[in-house]
């Protein structure tokens, strides 16, 4: 292996420059980074709430802004959204700029792109931070290439150096190491958010001014229209939510034996979670996966069964109180995250763990 590469994995860290060379080369000239100022949050929406990410995304603005003394600027597209406009000074927002018309109901990629790049090209934001839901990744990067900057996408940290750049931590080298992402020629610097990264601060009594976008759109920008809505069953109990956690990996093996770790959490009153092998069996719903490109969850207690603990798994369970890990590979990398770690086969662990747990219920 390469020694830098190697020293970089033993850090853990690793520092890169986003640079863009090209969709827009108009766009594309020498900046004054001072010309760009404040924070801003795209606050997601439907049926006249805001996502709880958006909050979530709001309340680590503020902990940068404070850092750097910066305005945040929320960004709010919808039909009839006034109501959630003035609610989100309570949660952070100085300024919101709102742009309410009939044909932005609902979320079409390219109203909402011209929309916004307009809007970022017109008033010059430092950062800017949206959700990465699905949303929130299909309209980022429309809008980093229509205004020529870096994206960084699924970040499980942001900070600010001693530059006032900001630090976008994503898991890379297919989790070997954490990348520490600047883009220091371009602006503004962008970067995509799971739900549950950070937690939502209290509400605050707090006044912000709302400037009202037009909403200038051409026949050609609505040739995209939703037919349906169709909302997904989700999950008995949101994971996010949960105090315990069960979750499940790709070492359950088969489809017959997810039922142990379903029963587990029946037992002890958890939720059923688990990491990408799981989902893609079809064995748990979207909401119930855990790690960079799920959910963020902070349990008291989270028990891993057949999960090797690679890096996108475990950046997702960080906050959890206590871990418990069952593998029968005594050097799988889950281990090394766990308070408690039990080696062997969880067909014949779990269900005399289950065993005593019902004992201990009926004594």
């Amino acid at each position: 292996m390469n020694s830098s590469v190697s020293r970089l994995r033993d850090q853990k860290i690793l520092g890169m420059e986003s640079i863009v060379k090209g969709a827009r080369q108009g766009n594309m000239k020498t900046l004054n980074l001072s010309d760009y100022q404040g924070i801003w949050v795209f606050i997601e929406q439907e049926e006249g709430c805001p996502s709880e990410v958006s909050l979530e995304l709001l309340t680590a603005a503020r902990c940068l802004a404070e850092k750097k003394k910066m305005e945040i600027c929320a960004v709010l597209l919808g039909d009839g959204v006034e109501a959630i406009a003035e609610s989100l000074p309570g949660w952070g927002a100085d300024r919101i700029y709102l742009a309410n018309h009939p044909a932005l109901k609902r979320y079409l990629a390219i109203p909402y792109m011209k929309i916004i790049s307009r809007l970022v090209l017109e008033k010059n934001p430092d950062i800017f931070l949206l959700p990465a839901t699905c949303l929130g990744s299909d309209l980022a990067p429309r809008i980093a290439a229509r205004v020529a900057t870096g994206l960084s996408a699924h970040c499980t940290k942001l900070d600010l150096n001693e530059k006032g750049e900001l630090m976008q931590v994503v898991p890379a080298f297919g989790g070997k190491v954490m990348a520490t992402i600047l883009c220091p020629s371009h602006r503004p610097q962008m970067a995509t958010v799971r739900p549950g990264v950070f937690r939502k601060g209290d509400r605050q009594e707090k006044e912000g001014k709302i400037e009202r976008i037009a909403v200038e759109l051409s026949p050609e920008d609505m040739q995209q229209k939703v037919l349906k809505v169709h909302y997904e069953k989700k999950a008995a109990q949101a994971i996010e939510e949960a105090e315990i956690v069960v979750a499940g990996g790709a070492g359950i093996g088969k489809a017959d034996d997810w039922k142990w770790v379903e029963k587990l959490a029946k037992v002890i009153n958890g939720a059923v979670g688990g990491t990408r092998p799981p989902l893609d069996e079809g064995w748990i719903h979207e909401d119930q996966m855990i790690g960079q490109s799920g959910k963020t969850i902070r349990p008291k207690l989270y028990l891993g069964i057949g999960i090797s603990g690679v890096i996108q798994h475990t950046v997702g369970i960080q906050d959890a109180k206590t871990i418990i890990a069952i593998n029968s590979d005594p050097k799988a990398a889950i281990f090394e995250t766990a308070d408690l770690g039990i080696v062997g086969d969880y067909r014949k662990i779990v269900p005399l763990l289950i065993e005593e747990l019902q004992k201990k219920e009926s004594a």
